[in-house]
């Protein structure tokens, strides 16, 4: 079992923010990612705090799981992923539905990823606006989250303004706030 120990923020210096980072850390890619997120027949992820999607971006397909967050500080959470063939993406979708998983949202953003040895930063940008994730995989989830925090001080961050939600909650939010108005 892998872990995800995860923090985001959300930026407004995003010119400051990636010049920093690219300081400290690798360009590797940037890139448009296209999730679609599923809800379950047996019970409902927004309840359980748990996430199935379906990533497409110019590296291929993905689908992930993502387990329920297991940490107050951070998007710690363990995660699943398995590696689609593209051309197989419809089918995977069919597959899903035909068990009774559903449709639910989609996510699209413009992502720039940079690494540090073991450390990946995501500058990306939404419709909701732009953010950075600075995010490990490692079953030691207390020295990832020491690593990152470090990173986020260095960033001048604070470590309080650090966001749990995924983007899917947060775009939920912004539009049930919009239907409201």
């Amino acid at each position: 079992m892998g872990y995800e120990v995860e923090v985001k923020f959300r930026i407004d210096n995003l010119d400051e923010i990636e010049r920093k980072v690219r300081r400290m850390a690798e360009f590797v890619i940037e890139k448009h990612e296209k999730d679609i997120y599923f809800n379950s027949p047996i019970r409902d992820f927004a309840e359980t705090d748990e996430a199935l999607r379906i990533r497409r971006d110019v590296e291929g397909v993905v689908l992930t799981y993502k387990g329920r967050k297991i940490d107050p500080e951070t998007k710690t959470r363990e995660e699943v992923k398995v590696r689609i063939c593209p051309e197989y993406e419809e089918n995977m979708i069919e597959v899903l539905q035909k068990l009774g998983f559903r449709k639910f949202a989609e996510v699209r953003k413009k992502r720039k990823i940079f690494r540090m040895q073991d450390v990946t930063f995501c500058i990306d940008s939404l419709e909701i606006g732009d953010f950075i994730e600075i995010e490990v995989e490692s079953d030691d989830i207390e020295g990832a989250k020491k690593k990152i925090f470090e990173i986020v001080e260095s960033l001048n961050l604070r470590r309080d303004d650090g966001i749990r939600k995924s983007y899917l909650e947060l775009l939920i939010e912004k539009r049930q706030d919009s239907a409201n108005c």
